[in-house]
């Protein structure tokens, strides 16, 4: 009894319970403070990180693309531009069964086996993330079709973009290039470039010509706007937007009148042709034949047209006019008197033997002149006007490679001319060390590694080793005819800033002054005017010119022919024949062109490349057009401002 009346003792119990309440009582009270201090942590001290972050799960930043710069050409008519046309966008991670989905977007809209190995192209090189292109450029009526029916389809969006277009197609397509989509080596530059942000949202960049070389101008500057969104993810309303920097526009020196005539002068013949103002460097016309539509790499080329560009004999994607090289022939000579010239190698009234063959001294080996008769005797201006062969063995022998090949460096030869364009080819101006370093670890014995006395002989006439681009010889022959001062050639004339309106000048200076006596310059353009005269080489062509103009013919041997051999055109199979060259400015007191044209396999310069030239000039300084190809020319438009640049003459 007693023991129980223990285990029942109420005070105890009593005080048990007390504490078992204030236990309880204290460990609520600790509770509450610790939830009003983290209320009051999160309302208080971590208000704005909140409130940021509740933003940002309600405004999304939406880039604003800008309008890719326009080019235009030196009298304002528009080579390339921009139109607004509608695109079908999937993003690949917002969508459960993508061929699903493909499947039924095309009973909506038609979807082609191109657009399907285009997407999947695409597809490979983008990330889940990113919205991939399905159909581009559909009309209002398919768009407004799809519209109605995007509930359907998650993660497929319908949004107007804005396409590049090159109007004038293969006319201009080896000066501007084209844009494509942006692949995995462009992202890779962009990043290393820090320039990522401002391409974020952007689909195409410049992969080839003034579209690549002046990126930077012509892509503009993003834009961005903030969108309020819904929980789903839908667009509520603009909240703040700033605006796009579109890109400048770039206005060419290169006249597309004188592009077109010059294309069509050419017909369907393989060559180049670039024309230069010799008072600014800037390149009026620059044409690489054949030549391919750049509208067919914006958005990525079928596999058809890419098989047949690529295979294509001709070579239609090579850029003749920059990449071409060429043995210069006869069109070498005026430069090689103005060496002679400056190394005191001859005199200006200075008569040497011009026979029918050369003999080497010290061998019997002969080099046969063009004239199987030969030409007499001549001074060097003749000698140009004739185009003596003989006379130019001689002399380039008595020179040597070691004088000749400095003087000539003078004028850009076997130089990259600094153009902005890429991939120039450098072209070869030999010397005894470039011989040393082409031939170094070759199968060649070292006789034939070293410098032959032979070598220097058909260097005089431009044959041999010598190499040179159309551009090149186009530059140096601008260079002679403004005595001396040399421009770097440049296609962009002016960058027209989109933010102000203003203009930058590209080029407006000369680089240098060759270091020759004007005395020399006047003799070599008497030689080359003597060519367009009774006598000389081009004097068919140089009938009834309203102005003077001084030119050099060339024929540029593309085989060698057995010592004793007779040239046979018809024998040999086409690409095997001779090029024709021709090289040419006017007006001679004042020269306002100066052009190199080379037509392949084409013969005698004075009956392929001589004509297109003439013509050309006849255009450019008198507006007068053969009637062959006068209802062939292009329709331009108006220029922008209405006017023509007064620095066209016609």
């Amino acid at each position: 009894m007693k023991q129980a009346a223990r285990l029942k003792d109420p005070h105890t119990e009593e005080r048990q319970l007390y504490w078992r309440l204030l236990v309880a009582y204290l460990f609520m009270v600790l509770m509450l403070l610790l939830l009003v201090a983290r209320f009051v942590w999160l309302q208080v001290f971590q208000y704005e990180h909140f409130a940021t972050l509740a933003q940002n799960n309600s405004i999304s930043l939406v880039p604003v693309q800008p309008n890719r710069g326009l080019i235009v050409d030196r009298n304002g008519i528009e080579l390339a531009r921009n139109y607004a046309s509608y695109t079908l966008e999937l993003t690949p991670d917002k969508i459960d069964n993508l061929d699903a989905t493909i499947k039924a977007l095309g009973q909506v809209v038609p979807i082609t086996p191109r657009d399907l190995k285009r997407f999947q192209k695409f597809l490979s090189e983008s990330k889940d993330f990113e919205p991939v292109p399905l159909r581009l450029k559909m009309d209002d009526v398919e768009a407004a079709r799809l519209a109605a029916n995007l509930w359907r389809f998650p993660g497929v969006e319908v949004k107007a973009r804005l396409y590049r277009d090159y109007p004038y197609k293969e006319l201009t397509s080896h000066v501007l290039g084209y844009i494509g989509r942006i692949g995995p080596r462009e992202k890779d530059r962009l990043a290393a470039d820090e320039k990522t942000a401002n391409y974020r949202g952007a689909t195409h960049i410049g992969k080839l010509g003034l579209e690549a070389v002046y990126e930077d101008d012509l892509h503009g500057q993003n834009g961005f706007e903030e969108i309020e969104t819904d929980s789903a993810g839908r667009a509520v309303r603009s909240l703040r937007r700033t605006a796009p920097v579109h890109g400048n526009t770039l206005q060419l020196a290169l006249d597309i009148h004188l592009q077109d005539v010059a294309d069509k002068l050419f017909g369907a013949r393989r060559g180049a042709l670039v024309a230069i103002d010799p008072g600014s460097g800037g390149v009026l016309a620059l044409l690489s034949k054949p030549s391919f539509d750049p509208n067919l790499f914006i958005d990525g080329i079928d596999s058809q047209s890419w098989q047949s560009l690529n295979s294509d004999w001709q070579r239609p994607l090579i850029n003749r006019a920059i990449r071409g090289m060429y043995p210069p022939g006869s069109t070498f000579k005026p430069f090689m008197g103005m060496a002679a010239l400056e190394a005191g190698a001859i005199t200006p009234n200075e008569i040497r033997p011009a026979p029918g063959y050369f003999t080497l001294p010290g061998s019997s080996h002969q080099f046969r002149d063009s004239n199987p008769r030969g030409n007499g005797s001549a001074n060097l201006a003749k000698a140009i006007a004739v185009s003596s062969d003989t006379f130019f063995y001689k002399l380039a022998w008595d020179m040597g490679i070691d004088r000749i090949h400095p003087l000539l460096a003078q004028f850009g030869l076997g130089s990259r001319t600094g153009i902005d364009l890429d991939g120039e080819a450098v072209g070869v101006l030999p010397s005894k060390e470039w011989k040393a370093r082409r031939f170094a670890g070759t199968r060649y014995r070292d006789e034939h590694r070293r410098w032959l006395p032979a070598d220097v002989v058909s260097i005089g006439i431009g044959q041999g080793f010598n190499t040179y681009t159309p551009l090149q010889m186009a530059n140096a022959t601008a260079m002679l005819a403004n005595d001396g001062k040399a421009f770097h050639p440049h296609l962009v004339q002016k960058v027209t800033d989109a933010r102000n309106g203003k203009t930058r000048l590209i080029e407006a200076a000369p680089y240098k002054q060759l270091p020759f006596k004007q005395q020399h310059y006047d003799y070599i353009k008497q030689g080359m005017r003597a060519v367009m005269l009774p006598g000389g080489t081009g004097w068919r062509l140089g009938q009834g010119l309203q102005y003077s103009m001084a030119g050099k013919t060339g024929t540029a041997q593309v085989v060698q022919i057995k010592q004793g051999a007779k040239y046979n055109a018809g024998a040999l199979a086409e690409q095997h024949r001779d090029h024709s060259w021709f090289i040419a400015f006017a007006p001679v007191e004042q020269p306002k062109i100066a052009v190199a044209v080379i037509v392949e396999n084409a013969g005698f310069g004075a009956t392929a490349a001589a004509p297109i030239a003439r013509a050309l000039f006849d255009y450019y300084l008198t507006g007068k057009l053969p009637d062959d190809i006068r209802g062939q020319l292009e329709t331009f438009p108006p220029s922008a401002t209405g006017k023509q640049d007064a620095s066209v003459a016609r």
